[in-house]
């Protein structure tokens, strides 16, 4: 067979998406500096900082072969879970950060926080791949009972990092969880009968909770409040009804739907911030966009995220290495899914979680495992081989 040398080694749309969302990212934050409180000022200084980290990451991650990963999958793994365990435990208490609620960060010294939810995403995404690698190896007569016993692998790889994240608590790096691994179990040919019957006992199980909650809602409330989700009451009716709790837990939303709206078509012009909406350097950065550059200037980044969907879709349609395909779809999984909820919940499409908008919200845990996973996906396409007789 005569192979292609026409097809790059390289793909070049995707680096340039991510170097546009890198400097939409800083000049952004730039903006936002003189509206932003004392501790996060100069983000945009430390986001450069990040992205100069993360793109050294991802160029390494893109010149050792993936196929490596098959052996320190399980150490990364380990270390995630270790991690997640440390902040369980509050060990070291002096390294360990609470915020907002939440024990979710290391505080490392100079005063640089890391949050080992950010990375366990993509670890997971390599452990699932490798799992379903292997099992169709040692498997390769498909039946019920291997199908069965690859979902209870997955789940079983997955669960223990949803619940040290759920604890923290991190809904929406748990919500982030749940998609990957979503994603994974939709791709890795389990029989569709299985997966139906899957997705049935979900909505029956959901169903149920909605049930329960519209019956008896004081006492649903009162064990929400009692437990690690004592959070997620109070954002349900903030998403449903912002109005009616505009003081509290409809603020924010009333703010950002406000924000977004103000920029109508064209926006109102570099650092025209009238309203104030919080965490708009991290989690609402998407209305800093809005509010300044408008609809176009909110569509444009919409734009990118599909074409950066697109061609990662098109690369793992394209990898003749079923693990290659595998890691692929996972951190479509991931980066589809935060992109989703991020720009949802600032237009209450959905309720407000603690996740960031890939590549534009400022946080260095986040900007680094972002830039690794794509790393991942410039690996597996450089080693893509095509061929003119396929």
């Amino acid at each position: 067979m005569n192979e292609n040398s026409n097809s790059s080694p390289i793909d070049y749309t995707i680096i340039f998406i991510i170097l546009s969302f890198g400097i939409i990212s800083c000049f952004t934050l730039y903006t936002l500096n003189p509206v932003l409180g004392a501790g996060d000022q100069g983000s945009y200084f430390k986001q450069i900082f990040w992205y100069s980290f993360g793109f050294i990451g991802a160029a390494s991650a893109m010149l050792i072969d993936y196929d490596r990963l098959h052996q320190v999958v399980w150490f990364l793994y380990g270390l995630g879970i270790i991690m997640l365990l440390m902040l369980f435990f509050n060990f070291p208490p002096q390294l360990v950060h609470t915020s907002g609620g939440a024990t979710s960060w290391f505080r490392l010294p100079g005063n640089v926080t890391l949050q080992p939810a950010e990375f366990i995403k993509v670890f997971l995404v390599i452990a699932l791949a490798h799992v379903i690698v292997k099992h169709h190896e040692n498997h390769r007569l498909k039946t019920t009972k291997s199908d069965l016993l690859l979902l209870g692998k997955q789940l079983g790889l997955a669960l223990p990092p949803m619940l040290f994240i759920a604890i923290q608590p991190d809904l929406g790096s748990f919500l982030v969880l749940v998609a990957i691994t979503a994603f994974m179990i939709l791709i890795s040919g389990i029989k569709w009968r299985i997966l139906l019957s899957l997705l049935g006992g979900f909505l029956l199980v959901t169903a149920s909770i909605v049930m329960m909650f519209v019956i008896n809602l004081t006492s649903v409330t009162t064990f929400l409040e009692e437990s690690v989700f004592a959070h997620v009451d109070s954002r349900f009716y903030g998403w449903l009804q912002p109005e009616k709790y505009e003081l509290d837990a409809g603020l924010q939303l009333i703010k950002a739907i406000t924000a977004i709206g103000s920029g109508q078509l064209y926006g109102k012009g570099l650092g025209n911030f009238e309203i104030y909406v919080q965490e708009r350097h991290t989690d609402m950065i998407f209305t800093a966009v809005s509010e300044q550059f408008g609809f176009i200037g909110s569509s444009i980044i919409v734009t990118l995220f599909f074409l950066l969907i697109y061609r990662m879709i098109h690369i793992a349609l394209e990898s003749n290495d079923s693990f290659g395909s595998y890691l692929i779809v996972g951190i479509i999984g991931m980066i589809t899914f935060q992109v989703f909820q991020n720009i949802g919940m600032s237009v209450q499409l959905l309720p407000i979680t603690g996740i960031p908008l890939p590549f534009l919200s400022y946080g260095g845990s986040s900007t680094l495992a972002y830039l690794l996973a794509i790393g991942i996906v410039l690996n597996v396409k450089s080693r893509t081989q095509t061929y003119m007789f396929e």
